[in-house]
């Protein structure tokens, strides 16, 4: 899998990454914004402190990540068979 190797924060809940195999763009993630754990977010500056963690996760926090592989989805607008493979070959073989 691609993993992340930039990310910052940017107006409007959006973040702009960058993969190791060169995609990178826009993500927005306003949708999530007040909503359970992403509470956090309306202090606007706690959304500003986004990373990449250890284990490649976006995270806000030790409480708050998003996979990875999502977020390159969300990026790239291809589809788990299209990232991984080996999916369509468990669901020929199902």
């Amino acid at each position: 899998m691609h993993k992340p190797i930039e990310v910052r924060a940017l107006p409007g809940y959006k973040i702009w990454l960058r993969y190791d195999d060169g995609a990178q763009g826009e993500v927005d993630l306003s949708e999530y914004a007040g909503k359970g754990v992403f509470v956090l977010w309306n202090d606007y500056k706690a959304f500003e402190k986004v990373y990449i963690g250890e284990a490649d996760q976006i995270a806000w926090s030790e409480e708050i990540d998003m996979c990875p592989d999502s977020m390159y989805m969300k990026l790239t607008g291809k589809k788990a068979e299209d990232v991984f493979p080996n999916l369509k070959e468990v669901q020929v073989n199902a």
